[in-house]
């Protein structure tokens, strides 16, 4: 029999069962106790170092929130009024934290790919929303405990509960229940694999038939197991008025993507009328969520940071795609999930090539978030791209990839790229009026035939009379954003017009009026074009920075081992809350000329520092700073005084060298701006040794 500890938790299961199913088998041969005994006691060592290595795997969750909340990383907004669900508020180190994230964005894509950055207003009349489509369309289903009246938004409550089940029967086919046996039932094979299954293919369940999972699976109410209602949509966005009188309706955003709509004739003049380019902002957006149970993950105020890269519908090649194509990433296409087959790593390059990514445009950026990504800490292993299945794509989008990221949750939507292709600008353009286009000049001019309508005035204005605005405002109804009207539409008007010589058109004012062929007539028309009009289209990576900055933390936290009373948070020096911890041997005053010196160079260089001279040990205070991430620290000792050298100590290494003040704060400076790693540090520098608390 192998040593349970030699097996992964995956063979220590397995070897569980078999077992198992070896002691039933000697028992029902009536085999003595002497020869059972020696499984019974495998059976009991391998139960005993599965549990263990379940709990060294199993994420602290609780020992993180801790955390946060001691250091002030991030608490419940009006806590001392009890607080309200979904709402937070940032301490010293999460602020610090989430702008050092955002400022690396800003890097990575604004200042890279020279985007254009706006920023626009949060609140948003009514027409607009009601144009794009999030009036009508931007809901979750909910359901309500039907006794209690508690909410639950339906795909999360679904997940919970198949979850739960499937926990429980595997702790009851192991036998890893406490002393009392877990609720629940042993499921049978099939059982099991239908709930995988619906767990991984979840999102494509909408309306009806996610209701019908509900009751199929009688999904009910965790705590109560009262049932539940069948499912209703509930719009999430916050509703005001604009204005005293209460008749101006508008909505705090959902997202900050209409404000970039809206501008694109002027941002398209900033850019000297060029395409293709992009638009860029960071912004605060709000969602009405209908259960925020899991803390910065599902929140109903949050920063977004969004990109609308602006591109020729028909030419969504990249310039820069070459610079990414050999990129592998791990992809969770449509196919694969209906096959419950997992994600399969690729490079962009053959995703694109393959169609599995819709264009090269939309891969390049996949592959830059994927990049930006592990860049501010995120871990590789723990991060993959889920194609939205058809029934989960939002209403404007003709492809979709989120980058998700594993969590103690499990994995989360954090970064959205969709292709929303011309939508936005073409209903905008639509319901104003107004010319949301992009021109290019072509090298020889071209013959466009179309069919146009052509309006007798002097037949339609007397027929009409008073009416006559009334009777056009019909034609006005089929007209595109660029003026012609719908080819389709025409083409049925030609052939009424031709076999009953008039068609019957529906007024502004809902009445039915006939149109003779004698008042307007459908003909085909040439134009000689010289300058091409388009509406672009539209490819839009959308960040959650709470979900990220969430994923960040836990991704980033861990137990010095051999001490479990210190925590630390390895963020990368990038993005770290305070970059360097400045502190003295002793709280003499004959250190202060120096640690002044320190800190002002640091400053100039816009590096955050602490500077602890508090009465605790040297490893002591190392720890507590340890534990808000700080990367570096410099300490300042009686040699210092000397020879005006410096001490400078590594987070996750502890690793120690000592140079003179400029050459540590110098180094400082290039770590955090990604120009040395500290490998590279150790390599060419003399360790110091030292004893640390």
């Amino acid at each position: 029999m192998i040593p349970p500890t030699d097996l992964d938790v995956k063979a220590i299961e397995k070897a569980i069962q078999e077992t198992g199913d070896m002691i039933k088998s000697m028992k029902a041969s009536k085999k003595s106790k002497q020869e059972i005994q020696p499984l019974v006691d495998y059976l009991l060592l391998l139960k005993t170092t599965f549990k263990q290595k379940n709990a060294s795997n199993e994420f602290d969750r609780s020992g993180l929130e801790q955390v946060l909340a001691k250091r002030f990383f991030v608490a419940p907004s009006f806590q001392i009024y009890g607080g309200v669900a979904g709402l937070f508020d940032y301490g010293p180190p999460g602020a610090a934290l989430q702008n050092n994230i955002l400022s690396l964005w800003r890097q990575h894509f604004v200042l890279e790919e020279d985007m254009l950055e706006v920023e626009c207003t949060n609140l948003t009349p009514e027409p607009v929303l009601k144009t794009s489509g999030h009036v009508d369309r931007f809901a979750d289903y909910m359901v309500k405990d039907s006794v209690t009246g508690d909410i639950f938004r339906a795909d999360h409550l679904v997940k919970q509960v198949l979850k739960t089940r499937l926990e429980t029967d595997k702790n009851l086919r192991l036998g890893l229940g406490e002393a009392k046996k877990p609720k629940g039932t042993v499921l049978d094979d099939k059982t099991r694999e239908e709930y995988e299954y619906i767990l991984e293919t979840l999102d494509n369940y909408q309306g009806e038939a996610l209701g019908q999972l509900i009751k199929t699976h009688d999904i009910r109410a965790p705590e109560t197991d009262n049932p539940v209602t069948d499912p209703v949509l509930f719009n999430l966005m916050f509703d005001t008025q604009i204005g005293p009188t209460g008749q101006f309706k508008g909505y705090l955003r959902p997202e900050t993507a209409q404000g970039h709509f809206l501008n694109f004739k002027r941002l398209l003049e900033c850019n000297n009328d060029a395409m293709p380019f992009a638009s860029a902002s960071i912004g605060k957006s709000f969602r009405n969520e209908i259960s925020p149970r899991q803390g910065l993950l599902r929140v109903r105020e949050f920063t977004m940071a969004e990109i609308e890269h602006y591109v020729h519908p028909d030419k969504k090649d990249h310039p820069r795609f070459d610079e990414v194509k050999d990129i592998a990433i791990p992809l969770y296409a449509v196919d694969a999930q209906l096959a419950a087959a997992g994600p399969s790593e690729m490079t962009i390059g053959e995703a694109v090539e393959k169609k599995i990514v819709n264009n090269q445009t939309l891969g390049y950026f996949i592959a830059r978030v994927y990049l930006f990504l592990l860049r501010i800490g995120i871990d590789k292993s723990k991060l993959r791209f889920r194609q939205h299945m058809q029934n989960e794509m939002a209403h404007y989008a003709s492809d979709c990839w989120d980058a998700e990221i594993k969590s103690s949750y499990g994995w989360i939507e954090s970064v959205g790229c969709a292709d929303r292709s011309a939508y936005d600008l073409t209903v905008h353009s639509k319901k104003t009026g107004e010319k949301l286009v992009a021109r290019e000049m072509l090298a020889e001019p071209i013959i466009k035939e179309r069919l146009v309508l052509e309006i007798n005035k002097p037949k339609f204005g007397p027929a009409f009379k008073k009416d006559a605005k009334t009777v056009q405002a019909y034609f006005e109804t089929f007209q595109l954003p660029d003026g012609d009207h719908d080819q389709n539409k025409l083409i049925e008007i030609q052939k009424e017009l031709e076999s009953k010589g008039s068609i019957q058109a529906v007024g502004s004012d809902g009445k039915e009026y006939t149109v003779t062929k004698e008042m307007i007539q459908v003909k085909m028309q040439k134009d000689k074009i010289n300058v091409l009009e388009y509406t672009p289209s539209v490819i839009e990576p959308s960040f959650g920075i709470s979900r990220i900055l969430y994923a960040l933390l836990e991704h980033s936290y861990y137990v010095r081992e051999g001490d479990e009373q210190r925590t630390v948070f390895k963020f990368p020096p990038q993005v770290a809350p305070t970059k360097a911890l400045v502190l003295p041997i002793s709280s003499g005053p004959e250190f202060n000329p120096l640690i002044k010196s320190i800190v002002a160079k640091l400053r100039k260089a816009g590096l955050s520092s602490k500077v602890d001279a508090s009465s605790g040990s040297i490893g002591r205070r190392y720890a507590r700073n340890d534990e808000v991430g700080t990367p570096f620290a410099i300490t300042v000792d009686f040699q210092s005084l000397n020879d005006a050298t410096v001490t400078l100590r590594e987070r996750d290494s502890t690793q120690q060298i000592r140079e003179s003040v400029d050459v540590v704060c110098g180094l400082v400076d290039d770590l955090c701006r990604e120009i040395k790693t500290w490998n590279e540090i150790v390599a060419s520098f003399p360790a110091f040794s030292t004893q640390e608390v």
